[in-house]
């Protein structure tokens, strides 16, 4: 099968090139950067160098292929939100016109949990307005929509507070279970998409383990020889305030803290339990010795 694949060589794109390879598959990876190029061969896959903003480089590197992987970047969370979703919107735009161009007939979509919801779900609102997008491609065109819940390098961004004042503080928190993922098992899952016959519009959830927000402070505590490590729960003014001089912008910094309270009350969650997700292998334990290298550095 001839598979294109966008994300460079980012946390789920390689794994998940280097799976399909193994399988088989031929693979070409889109990367905006050409000193990717040698990476990308040694991996067995072709490059394609150039820019998802670029329609016509698109339609071009979709050109001949039976099934396209679609994600975008992560949030420059220095730009206003109303800019970051109309950069988004305008991506999900460039791929449904490349789609059609190169007349794919199977999609799979990196979306995200919380991509149920139109409004309460902060940041992951790009979720839903991508979705609503790629919905509107003709219904001959199948398409997997995979959501994976929270990562489990989120809690990277903890650091610094871990450093400074020894303990870890969000508007979300507690001893309430929520579901993580690492990225090898959204890699994993993703394959699995890919090769597994679909029809139509399907959706697929994707996680690793369910943890209080407690028991990570535990294990990251274990891990980085800080056994008594806490995780605070603090109000939302607080977290707006801790992000913003962290350095983001106002209106970005408010949908993070929007994302976490739905977090908080269960409603980004909400789909997700009705569904059956995809089932990973990679432990939060395991991760913990990556952060802790991370954290030592």
């Amino acid at each position: 099968m001839k598979i294109v694949l966008t994300g460079s060589l980012g946390h789920i794109s390689e794994p998940l090139a280097t799976e399909l390879i193994k399988k088989g598959n031929e693979i070409t990876i889109i990367s905006s950067k050409e000193d990717k190029i040698k990476t990308i061969e040694v991996l067995g896959a072709k490059a394609a160098i150039g820019s998802i903003d670029d329609i016509d480089f698109l339609k071009k590197a979709f050109t001949g292929a039976d099934t396209v992987y679609c994600m975008v970047p992560y949030p420059d969370t220095k730009q206003p939100i109303k800019a970051l979703f109309e950069n988004y919107i305008q991506l999900a735009h460039n791929y449904k016109t490349a789609i059609e161009h190169a007349n794919i007939k199977q999609v799979v979509d990196l979306s995200t949990v919380g991509a149920h919801m139109k409004t309460g779900n902060g940041l992951l609102q790009y979720g839903y307005q991508i979705e609503k997008i790629f919905d509107q491609l003709p219904s001959d065109v199948h398409i997997k929509f995979m959501r994976p819940v929270s990562f489990y390098y989120n809690v990277l961004a903890y650091i610094p507070q871990i450093r400074q004042h020894g303990l870890i503080a969000a508007n979300y928190g507690g001893e309430t279970k929520k579901p993580w993922v690492s990225p090898i098992d959204i890699a994993a899952a993703t394959a699995e998409a890919m090769l597994t016959p679909f029809a139509g519009r399907e959706i697929k959830y994707i996680m690793s383990e369910e943890l209080s927000c407690n028991q990570i402070a535990a294990i990251l505590g274990a891990a980085i020889g800080k056994p008594d490590l806490q995780w605070n729960t603090i109000a939302d003014d607080q977290m707006l305030h801790n992000f913003i001089q962290m350095g983001m912008e106002p209106t970005t910094a408010q949908s993070f803290v929007d994302m976490n309270a739905g977090i908080q009350n269960g409603s980004i969650y909400a789909d997700y339990y009705k569904h059956q997700p995809f089932q990973g292998k990679v432990k939060f334990e395991q991760y913990a010795k990556q952060f802790a290298e991370i954290y030592h550095q």
